[in-house]
């Protein structure tokens, strides 16, 4: 059993869903381990990591709005420490979640044919982003 660990930077624009699909394979090819469980990790509070169809982009758009409607700026919220879309943020970061548990077969993440891996920015304003990558297997 082999392990592999990586500590990936992501550059975001704001708030949105940004596709590390690609990233996420290219580390795990280099790898070499070839079946084996994947996990992902966000190392934030305000931002997220999810699986969803890569093909519509429509589909990231709608995804957007309904976080937006379920978790409004300007709602009176307390904590408001960083801005109007600070509690938003630790509000859908909780929604989307911060980790990801995916299998490994072929030396690829077996995702399914319309799926891919995205990072939820839920700021407003651009951030790095780090997302710690673990594989274990063979």
């Amino acid at each position: 059993m082999r392990q592999a660990q990586i500590a990936f930077a992501i550059e975001t624009p704001g708030q949105g869903l940004l596709e590390i699909t690609d990233t996420v394979a290219g580390w795990l090819r280099d790898t070499g381990i070839e079946t084996g469980l994947l996990t992902l990790f966000c190392r934030h509070t305000s931002a997220g990591l999810l699986i969803n169809e890569n093909a519509a982009p429509a589909v990231q758009r709608d995804l957007v709005r309904w976080l937006e409607k379920v978790a409004p700026e300007r709602a009176g919220y307390e904590h408001d420490d960083e801005g109007p879309d600070d509690m938003p943020a630790h509000i859908k970061a909780l929604l989307t979640g911060v980790s990801l548990t995916i299998p490994v077969a072929g030396g690829r993440p077996l995702l399914g044919t319309w799926q891919g891996v995205f990072l939820a920015e839920h700021r407003a304003r651009p951030h790095t982003r780090k997302i710690v990558g673990h594989v274990i297997g063979e």
